[in-house]
């Protein structure tokens, strides 16, 4: 952005914030806490220069239909350079954003219609949403900066140096089953946590684990079955079982460690890895070995349970000679608040790369090429096929 102002450009801002649209009812909620003037109030201060967000009419259950005319008098003061930029409310309350059909494009044909130029600059969003595919049918379209550097560092994923491993966790294994299995393809040995963890666990150890579907572990026995040949899973030894998941409470929580597991047995929730975990000896190898190290991972359940999360980061970053790579907001957020000091020094470290989209490499992974996002397809083509 400020490459664009440096060159006497005028900005139309546009991203998306958390998730209001609720699949169940087919509803948007528009609330403060998915608004963007906390962004424009940061990027006031970053760029000085003044944004304006317009407001929209909007519904109860749809959100808001159209962008109106009342934006154009914020573009003609754009223009006349009266305001520096123009921000517009999070996409994800437009009801034509996440919209398949005539609502999207409605909405695409407002977009284009305020703009010259459209730039994508957001490698973490991959899907083919109407501000992020949509609009380059209609606009010349370009890559940004930082989209144009998380494409080629991408790379060190796709084609790592040797050791690699992954470290790769999740709310939901169904979600990554595809990823998981593509880079299963391609590391010398990958860790698991979170849910994903916990799943891949009740297939291996015929167990049952409080909050884990029977679904997901159908899924999971097919890693376990992959992995008796290759072994490339490492088990984390001791985990961290919980009566609950409202906070860590004194005599709720326990250690519990995966050669006292018996077919058939329940666990309680498992809410975290015990630190010692990444100082036992395959684990701690591979990772003081490795020469690549991929992270798309919160270990524990956040923000009681960060021990095992925190150990994790401290024993990559011993490893001085890898390349660490490491991708997503999550997995971002909680390094930056756990470590602040090193989250800092790894932004200029040439030894690590912080991706802005975890969710996108594992994209990428699964499809093979980064180029192959539909999102980056659309800067490439511009749609020509389908015009």
């Amino acid at each position: 952005m400020f490459n664009i102002v440096q060159r006497g450009g005028r900005l139309i801002v546009m991203t998306h914030i958390g998730r209001p649209f609720d699949k169940k009812n087919k509803s948007i909620t528009i609330s403060s806490d998915d608004s963007v003037d906390a962004v424009v109030a940061y990027l006031q201060r970053k760029l000085r220069i003044k944004f304006v967000v317009p407001e929209f009419h909007h519904s109860d259950k749809d959100g808001i239909l159209d962008i109106d005319t009342s934006i154009n008098w914020l573009i003609h003061d754009l223009r006349s350079r009266k305001i520096g930029g123009v921000y517009l409310p999070n996409t994800r309350w437009f009801a034509g954003e996440e919209d398949k059909g005539e609502k999207m494009e409605r909405f695409v044909v407002q977009l284009a219609g305020l703009a010259d130029v459209y730039v994508n600059d957001a490698f973490g969003s991959w899907q083919s949403h109407a501000s992020t595919y949509h609009i380059a049918k209609y606009l010349p379209s370009f890559a940004g900066l930082c989209m144009q550097d998380e494409l080629s560092n991408v790379k060190a994923v796709l084609e790592p140096k040797r050791p690699f491993v992954a470290i790769v966790a999740g709310a939901k294994y169904d979600t990554k089953i595809g990823p998981l299995t593509e880079i299963y393809k391609k590391v010398d040995k990958l860790i698991l946590g979170g849910v994903i963890y916990n799943t891949y666990l009740c297939a291996k150890y015929d167990i049952s684990i409080a909050g884990v579907q029977e679904s997901d572990i159908d899924l999971a026995r097919g890693l376990v079955e992959l992995d008796k040949k290759q072994k490339k899973v490492l088990d984390l030894p001791l985990l961290v079982e919980s009566d609950t998941l409202d906070g860590r409470y004194k005599n709720k929580f326990r250690t519990i460690s995966i050669e006292e597991f018996q077919a058939g047995k329940e666990y309680k929730y498992i809410v975290d890895v015990d630190p010692a975990s990444f100082e036992s000896g395959e684990v701690r190898e591979s990772l003081s070995s490795a020469k690549a190290i991929f992270v798309n991972a919160v270990m524990g359940l956040m923000p009681h349970f960060w021990h095992g999360t925190s150990k994790m980061d401290e024993v990559i970053d011993r490893n001085t000679g890898a390349q660490k790579l490491f991708g997503g907001g999550d997995t971002l957020q909680v390094f930056k608040s756990l470590h602040p000091g090193l989250y800092h020094e790894a932004l200029d470290s040439p030894k690590y790369y912080l991706f802005t989209g975890g969710g996108t490499v594992l994209k990428v992974i699964e499809e093979g090429n980064p180029f192959g996002l539909d999102t980056v397809k659309a800067l490439i083509n511009g749609h020509k096929d389908k015009l």
